[in-house]
């Protein structure tokens, strides 16, 4: 079996410097201040100011990434979105993860409530910059 999905959607997330909580026994703890950026697709809009990553570095060379963070559509619907992964090794070049949507039930993105959707990040060329590919299974 194989499994087809579509780009819907590309991010270019612009970031503030690390804040680390640092171990806690548990994982090193780094919070990524998300501050803004742009993105286009099927929706195309800016990403809003205050959301954050929460990458813990654990055991065995494994760290599990948490961002939440707001998309504003160009026609002024907000999207709130949750993606999250682990990442294994010393090279991170390319992470996968699996956001989440939450959009007005009744409105025009709707059909990002329901779905399988997986996303790959990677720096960016600026200092502090992700680029984010959102794809969605068919």
């Amino acid at each position: 079996m194989t499994l087809d999905a579509e780009l819907i959607m590309k991010l270019h997330v612009i970031c503030e410097m690390n804040m680390d909580v640092k171990n806690d026994g548990s994982g090193y703890l780094r919070v990524i201040p998300i501050v803004g950026g742009t993105f286009e697709g099927e929706i195309r809009g800016t990403i809003v100011p205050g959301g954050a990553d929460w990458s813990t570095a654990g055991e065995y060379d494994v760290s599990h990434v948490f961002a939440k963070y707001l998309l504003k559509s160009e026609d002024g619907e907000y999207i709130a979105v949750e993606n999250e992964g682990k990442i294994t090794g010393s090279n991170h070049s390319k992470i996968k993860t699996s956001p989440r949507f939450q959009a007005d039930a009744k409105g025009r993105y709707s059909w990002l409530n329901s779905g399988v959707y997986a996303a790959s990040l990677e720096a960016g060329q600026g200092e502090g910059q992700v680029e984010i590919e959102i794809y969605r299974l068919k």
